[in-house]
């Protein structure tokens, strides 16, 4: 693979924004302070979910995993980043380019199955309530937990693999603020068409059928909420939904702007946004429209801040 790459040696220099520097500084605050939110979001929810016994649902399982992924997602690509815009040193080495190509890919996928599995949640408690617990019982939601980690995580090594082995005739300027599989097939000195084909077929896999699902469980569940009598609950519902969808929209659209179209119709300064938004926005998101609009988040967090207060006046 060494020989092949002609670039293992010195690694990857990452671009990012060194072409427009007057941006990096904006760039480096806003970036970092949408970091610090998105793991106290985050974080939050997970220590809630962990301490609260009346949390320990099916919807807060996922709702955990969502939000670990999400901390993983971000810790892995925005503190390389946050060097690259302030530091000089804009190099990653070839063993870290890999990791955070598997890392990313696996958890991108991750994050598609995991949403689908959550809006077949929300079907299950609004358009079945009866059913619910024996629908959605333990065993399956530690299943569907677990086949969302390995597909994503089997997809990320397959395509990582197929990428990183690719010659590259030493070349090594990645026009981007991190290694992913676009930007690297385009560094490639070789016939990627068949590489292009795999990532097209997952891509389609992860992106196209778990947003196909989530639009059919939120056509279902918008058929049930048609039918509440009260305008108020109605429209209480039609908001929560709406928010949902809203973060579904923004994720799996950005995605599917950049897997699936061909390399070499990029637009590095388009892709660059886009890759900030579900990398770092989407994180930041989920946390306040899945949770922390709630009341039994909002309770749980009261009741936590409460305990931490008693036991210190103790």
């Amino acid at each position: 693979m060494e020989r092949a790459n002609g670039s293992t040696s010195s690694g990857f220099l990452l671009l990012g924004f060194s072409d427009r520097p007057q941006l990096e500084t904006p760039l480096f605050v806003v970036i970092l302070m949408g970091y610090v939110l998105s793991c106290l979001g985050n974080g939050t929810i997970i220590l809630l979910s962990l301490r609260d016994p009346r949390l320990h649902t099916p919807m807060y399982c996922f709702l955990s995993n969502l939000s670990f992924m999400d901390l993983c997602l971000t810790t892995c690509t925005v503190p390389q980043t946050l060097a690259n815009l302030k530091g000089r040193d804009k190099t990653i080495t070839y063993g870290g380019c890999v990791t955070q190509l598997l890392i990313a890919l696996g958890l991108g996928g991750v994050e598609c199955v995991l949403l689908s599995v959550m809006a077949y949640d929300r079907y299950a408690a609004v358009c079945r309530p009866l059913h619910y617990l024996i629908i959605m019982h333990p065993q399956l939601c530690l299943r569907l937990v677990l086949t969302a980690w390995l597909t994503g995580f089997g997809s990320s090594v397959l395509q990582t693999a197929l990428t990183m082995t690719l010659p590259l005739c030493g070349r090594n300027q990645v026009d981007h603020f991190f290694c992913e599989v676009p930007v690297m097939l385009k560094l490639a000195c070789a016939d990627t068409s068949i590489i292009e084909a795999e990532v097209f077929a997952v891509s389609v896999f992860f992106l196209v059928v778990p947003l196909s699902l989530i639009l059919v469980s939120y056509g279902h569940i918008t058929r049930a909420v048609l039918k509440i009598k009260s305008a108020r609950g109605r429209r209480k519902a039609f908001g929560t939904c709406g928010s949902h969808l809203m973060v579904v929209v923004i994720f799996f659209g950005t995605l599917i702007s950049m897997y699936l179209q061909p390399p070499s119709s990029y637009s590095q300064d388009v892709n660059k946004s886009i890759a900030l938004f579900y990398t770092l926005v989407t994180p930041l998101l989920n946390p306040l429209i899945y949770t922390l609009r709630n009341k039994e988040v909002k309770g749980a967090l009261r009741r936590l801040l409460r305990g931490t207060t008693g036991s210190r006046g103790s």
